[in-house]
């Protein structure tokens, strides 16, 4: 039996999280959280590229920091609603 932890179940664990929390301020909390650690990872996969696969992925990066400054300034409701649709993603993506 395999008793590795996948990175799908604790993005989803992470998200069912924000659903479930009943404080909003912490709900919102928990969501720029998210932000933080989704930017610093970005920040380090960039870093560890080098030239030709910076230049290759600049659009995909970008587009990544788009995507993560849209999530910033959401409400509790708005966050409960985009981890919601992030779950049922990751689990009709589920092999």
């Amino acid at each position: 039996m395999n008793n590795s932890i996948k990175t799908d179940d604790v993005i989803f664990n992470f998200f069912k999280q924000i659903c479930d929390e009943k404080d909003d301020k912490k709900c919102v909390e928990l969501g720029n959280n998210w932000i933080k650690a989704m930017e610093k990872n970005l920040k380090n996969m960039e870093a560890n590229l080098d030239k030709e696969d910076k230049i290759k992925h600049q659009s995909d990066i970008q587009n990544n920091r788009n995507h993560l400054d849209s999530l910033k300034g959401k409400n509790s409701s708005e966050w409960r609603k985009y981890a919601t649709k992030c779950m049922i993603e990751i689990m009709d993506n589920k092999v």
